[in-house]
């Protein structure tokens, strides 16, 4: 992977960058996607946001390289902190952190999301954290991919300002995943049934105390939530 040619996963996060959007790339490493945006002519300008000092100068060295200081800014700042008012950005993009981190990232800086028109997620892990926030916090979820690469199943949000009712059932599994029903949305939540019905099992051995009857009743349910969507006719 380089700034012209994005993993995967990353060329999906880009192809929900609205042409001519003013992007901050948070926890950007090597600054690749905002890189690859701007020699693609999809945007003039980004912020390029690393909490560490190492991706930090890395990303400074590759914005360099491909002669781009002048539309690319890098700044080491603690997640939406690398925002600043003059930047105008309207497009945040954080990807490759789980979930929970993501949401942490999210409602440390609720000023800056004010201006902001476009979130385009992607969490490794516990996609359900930022479909919660997004609910309590007046997002709604445009689009959502699936997608595997290198063994390893990612899922991508893409939230802009609204307010959206979810069942139980679309914030573990994803409105739009599970309307859509894709291979990949199969194989991940096939394996998470085994997952669970595993753990389920082991419990079955357990000292029988309210707590495990209660971890087994969630268990249960879950299960349930997940064969009612892979058995669901696709619409």
């Amino acid at each position: 992977m380089n700034a012209q040619k994005l993993s995967k996963r990353l060329e999906a996060v880009a192809s929900f960058v609205p042409s001519g959007a003013v992007v901050a790339d948070i926890g950007s490493d090597h600054a690749y996607l905002p890189c690859y945006l701007v020699h693609k002519g999809i945007i003039k300008k980004a912020i390029a946001g690393e909490v560490v000092k190492g991706p930090y100068e890395s990303a400074v060295k590759q914005v360099k390289a491909e002669g781009l200081t002048d539309n690319i800014t890098v700044r080491l700042a603690d997640g939406l902190k690398a925002i600043q008012e003059a930047d105008g950005v309207d497009t945040i993009t954080i990807a490759g952190m789980g979930g929970p981190l993501i949401v942490s990232i999210l409602e440390k800086a609720p000023e800056v999301l004010k201006t902001a028109t476009r979130l385009i997620l992607q969490p490794n892990i516990h996609a359900k954290a930022i479909r919660e926030w997004a609910i309590a916090n007046h997002w709604a979820i445009l689009d959502e991919v699936i997608l595997k690469e290198d063994e390893k199943i990612y899922e991508i949000l893409v939230l802009q300002h609204g307010d959206m009712e979810l069942t139980e059932q679309e914030i573990y599994l994803g409105k739009h995943s599970m309307a859509k029903k894709t291979d990949v949305f199969i194989e991940k939540w096939s394996k998470e049934v085994q997952n669970l019905k595993r753990v389920l099992s082991s419990l079955e051995h357990a000292e029988a105390t309210p707590e495990i009857a209660q971890k087994k009743t969630e268990l249960l349910h879950l299960i349930s939530l997940v064969e009612e969507a892979l058995n669901d006719e696709k619409h």
